[in-house]
């Protein structure tokens, strides 16, 4: 009997699924063993703490900063925070991080009932902020039964991002009415490098929009109009990664964001985050993501961009196995595993589209239940826009013919300008045209069993299984540092971000973590 479109070996396939568990398991215990400046700020973000100082210093940083000063990262912000409110030092948490900005508090670990005290009020006031990302969750769930969900799959997903959130706004809800399923507005050019969240509504970006909790409250109010006025709920993507990772995740849980880019392996690679900081990052936002009902969508398209598409694929296939682990591990589901990879073999190449349609059809296969992010060409447009239209009709063509579950709108300017408005109305009656009129020729689409694409996604597969065997023998962090994933060479002892992790001491605690363990 067949074993789905590809007959892929069931025991093959249950290997690498086992080799992934054991090369990611050092990497969760590493996880839960850390903490970082990040985690403890997204804590008092849950706990309602908002606003930057006259410098535009968010108030969880300086908070943060003073608390870590007097007592340590170690503990863990909750007790000493928590402890000095139930010491009267301030009325509220925005009054006491006033006050130890203006160096008017110290800080101390308590113990004892103290500490009991302390950890009672901060589970508290973090759990409210819990209970605000469920309520938004179930806000979510009532607006799709309202206004319905999308009329197909794959979702189309367009970038709007100009850098001014008031701009940013009206051609978002033109984008939807032109066909747009999923609104991603990305981050201004180096964002991911900044250590902490700016506050407010930002009217200048480079190359985007700067991802701020009032640029996301604004941008959904918009889509939710959006979707009242199109009779379908109309999804809003930003990015939580980079170095304030977990505090992003927060923010777009109480906003009620639908999309999230989250992938450790993104800011590692390509970022120079280090990869100690970015992988406890990564799991925390994560079960920040499964709380809110976010699905996530990873960056395994990047390492086309560096590495070649073919003898490269397999790296893809094992980074997607990777953070399917790391997703599930962190509490995650099927339908949240937005698992991304790309249409960037060399067009030049004989058989490059059959070579496309073996690896986006391997990928369905491995992982039926999500809805894998489709990536268009990048790295082979060349600035002639009719070869770059006509390449992004062969890409919406494979996401059609393999049921992908989002698929990223492909610009015929793309990599050359930043696309005019008028390239992105030809490039949706692209994703429009082939969508209608293929359908769900998915169904219908079987390759030959052992011809060119299924021989090819089995190659790739066995390549997966040697190199995650290699990867358990030498352990995931060595793997990075010698170059394996998009030939970037990244030491776990060397990057940004190093000097803001923590090992836990005995004494830590984190409400947040505790009430993400626990079952909602």
């Amino acid at each position: 009997m067949a074993r789905g479109k590809l007959d892929l070996d069931p025991v093959t396939v249950r290997k690498a699924r086992s080799l992934a568990r054991k090369a990611g398991k050092p990497i969760v215990d590493l996880a839960r063993q850390h903490t970082t400046v990040s985690v403890e700020r997204a804590t008092l973000r849950m706990a309602g703490l908002e606003g930057a100082d006259g410098d535009g210093i968010p108030w969880a940083n300086r908070l943060l900063d003073v608390v870590r000063a007097d007592v340590g990262l170690e503990h863990g912000i909750a007790l000493p925070v928590w402890d000095a409110l139930v010491r009267h030092e301030a009325e509220d948490l925005a009054t006491l991080a006033q006050k130890a900005g203006a160096g008017s508090v110290t800080f101390r670990l308590p113990e004892g009932r103290d500490a009991m005290r302390a950890r009672a009020a901060a589970r508290k006031q973090v759990g409210a902020g819990i209970k605000r990302i469920d309520s938004r969750r179930r806000e979510r769930e009532r607006l799709i039964r309202k206004h319905g969900d999308a009329p197909r799959t794959p979702w189309i997903y367009l970038i709007v991002a100009t850098g001014d959130i008031m701009e940013d706004i009206p051609q978002a809800q033109q984008a939807a009415r032109e066909g747009a399923d999923v609104i991603a507005v990305i981050r201004s050019t180096g964002q991911s490098l900044l250590d902490y969240v700016p506050e407010g509504a930002t009217r200048e970006g480079f190359a985007g929009t700067y991802a701020t909790q009032e640029n996301f409250r604004l941008m959904r109010a918009a889509l939710d109009e959006s979707s009242a006025e199109l009779g379908r709920y109309v999804r809003l993507t930003n990015y939580a990664s980079g170095l304030c990772m977990p505090e992003i995740a927060t923010l777009a849980g109480l906003e009620r964001l639908d999309m999230m880019l989250n992938d450790s392996m993104y800011g590692i690679l390509f970022r120079d985050i280090n990869p100690v900081r970015t992988f406890v990052d990564q799991r925390f936002s994560r079960q920040v993501h499964a709380r809110a009902g976010i699905i996530i969508n990873t960056g395994e398209d990047n390492y086309l961009t560096t590495a070649d598409a073919v003898e490269a694929a397999h790296t893809v296939t094992t980074s997607q196995l990777l953070n399917e682990y790391f997703a599930k591990e962190a509490g995650l589901e099927d339908w949240q595993l937005g698992l991304g990879h790309a249409f960037e073999i060399d067009p030049d190449l004989p058989n490059s589209f059959r070579l496309e349609l073996a690896h986006a059809l391997l990928a369905r296969e491995l992982f039926p239940n999500a809805p894998l992010k489709w990536m268009p060409p990048t790295r082979h447009m060349t600035g002639d826009v009719f070869r770059g239209n006509l390449l992004d009709g062969f890409f919406n063509l494979v996401g059609s013919l393999t049921g992908q579950g989002i698929l990223l709108v492909g610009m015929m300017t793309e990599a050359v300008v930043t696309p005019w408005l008028s390239d992105r109305d030809i490039a949706l009656q692209n994703v429009r045209y082939v969508l209608d009129a293929t359908g769900d020729l998915h169904e219908d689409f079987r390759p030959a069993p052992d011809g060119f694409i299924a021989t090819r996604a089995k190659q790739v597969l066995a390549e997966t299984v040697d190199l995650l065997d290699a990867i358990v023998d030498d352990g995931l962090l060595n793997a990075i540092a010698d170059g394996t994933f998009g030939l970037m060479r990244r030491p776990a002892d060397a990057g940004r971000g190093l000097d803001g992790v923590a090992r836990k001491s005995s004494a830590y605690y984190n409400p947040a973590s505790e009430l993400l363990e626990e079952a909602p």
